[in-house]
């Protein structure tokens, strides 16, 4: 009792030590933006106005919105089927899903761009959200199919007793069972469309008004090196949405890290 107690102390101070390292250079950014200790919001304001930031977050959250959607449900279903069925070619299949997680962006977004450009897809959403999308289902892929293994096998064979079919067990059974890993997926996801910043700035390239809130706060602060409170609180409006959206979905989001989604 007396170790255990003592590890857990121990435990403790270790993340405390780590979140206050983690945490104060954010509470340096606020300190900046909010003019501490006279607690002045105008610069955010003043930071939405001049850095255009209305438009550049329409663009993410589109983005955002489409990407996650439409990856989501991809992810599932080809981890439902990679992770539940045998077919020819699963594995190979899988592996090549697997692939898209192990080639870096900087060495395909050339390439990448001029593709996108022949069929007149460079400087639009749709044509931003196509590489992120192919992206975030090799990533989903992988992840869902892990946590589809992970059901046990009694559970699909009482599905099938029942009657229903393998679209019915899907979105009947597994889905509502896995919402954790789910959400975890989507989370990650919504993060890491959000803050994309080199195909953005490699395919939207010459469109001001399709610039997404990464890419305009790059621009944005390119125009006001030395306003430091501005530049906060910009910083400030680009990381709100995903802080807000990882408050609302912290407690599903520990779950599906914790649940052994990623176990084999």
């Amino acid at each position: 009792m007396i170790s255990t107690r003592k590890e857990r102390i121990f435990n403790y101070t270790i993340l405390s030590v780590f979140s206050v390292i983690a945490l104060f250079p954010l509470v340096g950014v606020a300190a900046q933006a909010l003019h501490l200790p006279h607690l002045d919001f105008s610069t955010f304001a003043e930071a939405w106005r001049q850095g255009h930031f209305s438009t550049y977050m329409r663009n993410s959250l589109t983005v955002s919105v489409v990407v996650v959607i439409v990856s989501t449900v991809m992810s599932i279903m080809s981890g439902y089927a990679l992770g539940t069925m045998d077919f020819p070619g699963g594995t190979v299949l899988f592996y090549l899903f697997l692939s898209g997680l192990m080639i870096p962006s900087e060495t395909v977004v050339v390439p990448l761009y001029f593709d996108l450009r022949s069929v007149h897809l460079d400087n639009t959403l749709p044509g931003l959200m196509l590489p992120q999308i192919a992206q975030s289902v090799a990533f989903g892929t992988f992840w869902m199919r892990a946590y589809f293994r992970s059901v046990p096998r009694s559970l699909l064979e009482a599905a099938r007793m029942d009657g229903a079919s393998s679209w019915s067990t899907l979105w009947r059974i597994l889905v509502p069972v896995g919402r954790p890993a789910i959400l975890t997926m989507v989370v990650l996801t919504t993060m890491w469309t959000w803050n994309e910043f080199l195909l953005a700035l490699v395919i939207i390239n010459s469109d001001e008004g399709l610039r997404t809130a990464p890419l305009g706060l790059s621009f944005f602060q390119g125009q006001h090196q030395t306003d430091y409170p501005l530049l906060m609180s910009g910083a400030l409006i680009v990381a709100a949405p995903i802080v807000i959206v990882y408050i609302f979905l912290q407690r599903h989001f520990i779950a599906g890290m914790l649940s052994g989604a990623i176990k084999e």
